[in-house]
């Protein structure tokens, strides 16, 4: 595993996407949207590549995109909620970098989409969400650090792991 590289791993809405630009800045490392890179590759938003290729066709552009981030270094990653959940991908994630899980609750990832507008295909059905959400909890476990994140601010997150980070030995 090495250390200068963070991957940020949950379900969708958990945060991932605004704790890594907050904690690339803290860092002053790059910062990477697992999904931004899948749309930059594929030339389409997420929503459409599900709509005209489904999902497994979206997983394999997930898997070439974080093979793509692989040789990067100093940069913080903020996965896909369902990229963890594939274990070809979480075994490149842990031994790429140290992987935080940021654990909250399906009603607080309820209450962060219910204002979004439809950019999550998954997340269309409440009862395929609840599924998915209990489906992936194993998933996530297998994490390197779990962030209770349910209630902390992004400024609290950033400092739990920047301390958490700066205590690792350097591989």
């Amino acid at each position: 595993m090495r250390t200068d590289k963070i991957y940020l791993v949950g379900f969708m809405g958990a945060g991932k996407t605004t704790l890594a630009k907050a904690l690339g800045a803290r860092l002053q490392w790059r910062v990477e949207d697992l999904d931004a890179v899948i749309e930059r590759r594929e030339e389409m938003s997420v929503a459409d590549l599900f709509a005209t290729s489904g999902e497994s066709r979206f997983r394999s552009a997930e898997q070439a995109a974080l093979r793509a981030l692989l040789p990067m270094r100093q940069v913080v990653v903020a996965t896909g909620g369902g990229a963890f959940a594939s274990a070809q991908s979480r075994v490149l994630i842990n031994r790429d970098g140290v992987s935080f899980w940021l654990d909250v609750s399906l009603q607080l990832v309820g209450a962060r989409l219910s204002s979004e507008d439809g950019r999550r295909p998954l997340a269309a059905d409440p009862a395929t969400m609840e599924r998915l959400f209990r489906a992936r909890q194993s998933a996530y476990r297998q994490a390197h650090v779990r962030l209770d994140a349910e209630h902390a601010t992004t400024d609290e997150l950033v400092e739990r792991i920047v301390d958490r980070f700066e205590r690792r030995p350097a591989s």
